[in-house]
């Protein structure tokens, strides 16, 4: 069956996910529409930028005019508000309501994984923003992720500061936390295609790695890849704030970030179930070693997020090929 091609929304196109996204949905033939708080200049081709600022319907409904399907990946915390629980979800019930109104066909939303305890602000507020997308009109499809590995990530540059940077790994309660890291790579490929999975009503899924990490395992093996062992010892650190203190000093980045991130990890974050990536008839996603070996490799080349995104979509179009359809060299792509 030949790919469908589609014209499709992504908004926070400039953010981490969103950057990675709109080269793979273009490189796969769809028309997309980008926007972002201030217009950028792109290349042309199948990709069209617009300032949009997704709290007011005036600028929702241009955006969303005509479009087949809308991606979600707005967040408050990266914008640096402290007020950004209430706001996700005024700006998320807002987006449903113009969503209805423009007759969109589906929205894809990418939150976070459900805790196995009680939910970080950061994370209470992720899922509180994937149900007000699930109760509207408009099926939407609620993609989770844990650790996101790629260079852009909050959580990746943490992990990678401190297993770089440490003389000795200091160990506080939280560092025995379970996650399933999973590569950006595969986390846009799940977003592609979650544009053709059978939708007839809204869902959840969970889209991990396929290794389950404690931290300590993280930082052990990324430490690992570059030829470093680091030492570890245990220290009376059980409550998050505390321990935060001295990953302020070790991190560069965003402290309001890495507060909030440190916070999720007081508790296991493991997926309910790792049907996706056969259901979206993906190849099974990379394990941890290489996706970190990925990361590494595109931050020592030096080229920054354009060198990490040609990676990913190279990457992308190796192991999706069958599934994105052939793509057309002489075609722009824009990142």
């Amino acid at each position: 069956m030949p790919p469908v091609h589609r014209a499709v929304l992504v908004t926070g196109a400039t953010g981490f996910v969103g950057s990675a996204l709109v080269p793979a949905l273009a490189a796969a033939g769809h028309r997309v529409r980008a926007t972002s708080r201030r217009r950028r200049a792109g290349p042309g081709g199948t990709v069209d930028w617009m300032a949009v600022d997704v709290r007011r319907p005036a600028d929702l409904e241009r955006a969303l005019e005509g479009v087949d399907a809308a991606y979600f990946l707005v967040h408050g915390m990266a914008a640096g508000r402290g007020d950004y629980v209430e706001e996700e979800r005024r700006t998320a019930a807002g987006f449903v309501r113009a969503a209805e109104r423009a007759g969109t066909g589906r929205i894809v939303y990418l939150g976070g994984v459900a805790p196995q305890g009680t939910p970080s602000r950061h994370l209470a507020s992720r899922l509180a923003v994937g149900e007000v997308l699930r109760a509207g009109r408009v099926p939407a499809l609620e993609l989770r992720a844990s650790m996101i590995v790629g260079a852009g990530s909050a959580s990746w540059q943490v992990v990678r500061d401190l297993a770089m940077r440490l003389p000795v790994m200091l160990l506080p309660a939280w560092a025995r936390s379970r996650t399933c890291p999973v590569w950006i790579g595969d986390v846009v490929g799940a977003l592609v295609a979650g544009l053709d999975l059978p939708l007839p009503a809204s869902a959840v899924h969970d889209v991990p790695g396929p290794d389950v990490l404690a931290v300590r395992e993280i930082l052990e093996r990324v430490a690992a890849l570059r030829g470093r062992r680091l030492p570890a010892a245990r220290v009376p650190l059980p409550v998050p704030r505390v321990s935060m203190l001295w990953l302020k000093l070790i991190s560069g980045a965003d402290w309001r970030v890495v507060r909030e991130l440190v916070q999720g990890l007081a508790t296991d974050l493991l997926p309910r179930d790792t049907r996706f990536w056969e259901l979206a008839g993906l190849p099974a996603p990379l394990p941890f070693d290489e996706a970190a070996r990925r990361a590494l490799a595109g931050e020592a080349a030096g080229e920054g997020l354009r060198g990490a995104l040609a990676a990913i979509e190279e990457a992308l179009v190796d192991r999706c090929a069958p599934r994105l359809g052939p793509v057309n060299p002489g075609e722009p792509r824009s990142r």
